[in-house]
């Protein structure tokens, strides 16, 4: 038996850092998504716990033990045996959640091979702040140290295009850059954003405290944005997360398309992906 799991990549659309606690954990206030591009697991049963990387970004991320994947297998089954595959094709360390998206995809993969329950959102904890928003799949507006998760309004359709000019950056190190870490949050409302120029008129009154900070470490920031902007159509650009991969929203899925073949020609050598920002119809195909 086969079964397989889709880890789509994680999407800032705002991300406002709001404090620091005790333990020297962000909080933060943001609004998350998810592109229909990412990762893919396989799962079978197996005599052992093992996992396989595959894929264009196989070479950039290690299947020793620490990986998210296996710690989500153990945290979901800590005898369980399944042989694992983890097609990459996320950028790592790219702000696109995509570690924790594995993971996730991961438990969803295996909670069906092995037939036990998901965890619950408070056990996560051990894998990282983005496990729960990538384990749900669905918009929501993240609080806490990402633990708070609440749903948006529904956001309208509209095509993104994801660039990343090819550097890593660390989430340590760009939260260590930080010049501010008590930032206002968000409106206590979301509004209902019926349509496209709302959802970027709305976007851009809020912020990416993190932007700023991974500019000063990584230029190359810079330069993602600025040729986003430069596309035609393109109604926001923003950082993701804690970069260095930066989005543009467009009108439709077309036109990110479209937008998306011409940033590849300026910019061969980046990785650059386009699709829907209402992709539920993708995790089903997909899955």
């Amino acid at each position: 038996m086969k079964v397989e799991a889709f880890a789509p990549a994680k999407v800032n659309l705002t991300l406002h850092v709001t404090g620091r606690r005790a333990d020297g954990l962000h909080e933060i206030d943001g609004l998350t998504c998810f592109a229909g591009v990412g990762d893919r697991i396989a799962a079978r049963a197996s005599d052992r716990l093992s996992l396989e990387i595959t894929g264009p970004m196989a070479g950039r991320v290690s299947a020793d033990g620490g990986n998210l994947v296996l710690r989500a297998a153990r945290l979901l089954k800590p005898e369980g045996r399944a042989e694992i595959t983890l097609e990459k094709h996320l950028p790592v360390a790219a702000g696109i959640g995509g570690g924790s998206s594995d993971a996730a995809a991961a438990l969803r993969a295996l909670s069906r091979l092995w037939g036990v329950p998901l965890p619950q959102a408070p056990d996560l904890a051990v894998l990282g702040a983005d496990v729960p928003v990538c384990l749900s799949r669905r918009p929501a507006r993240m609080r806490g140290v990402g633990e708070r998760l609440e749903p948006p309004p529904p956001l309208p359709k509209a095509g993104i295009v994801l660039a990343n000019p090819g550097v890593a950056l660390p989430t340590e190190a760009v939260f260590a850059a930080l010049v501010s870490r008590r930032n206002p949050p968000m409106p206590d409302i979301i509004p209902r954003l019926g349509d496209f120029e709302s959802l970027c008129g709305w976007l851009s009154n809020q912020r990416n405290d993190l932007e700023s900070a991974a500019r000063r470490i990584a230029p190359a920031v810079t330069d993602a944005l600025g040729e986003l902007s430069a596309l035609d159509g393109c109604g926001l650009a923003r950082m993701s997360g804690s970069g260095a991969t930066c989005f543009g929203l467009f009108r439709t899925e077309a036109g990110a398309r479209a937008a998306a073949e011409d940033l590849r020609t300026a910019r061969p050598g980046w990785w650059i992906a386009a699709s829907t920002l209402d992709p539920e119809d993708v995790f089903r195909a997909a899955e």
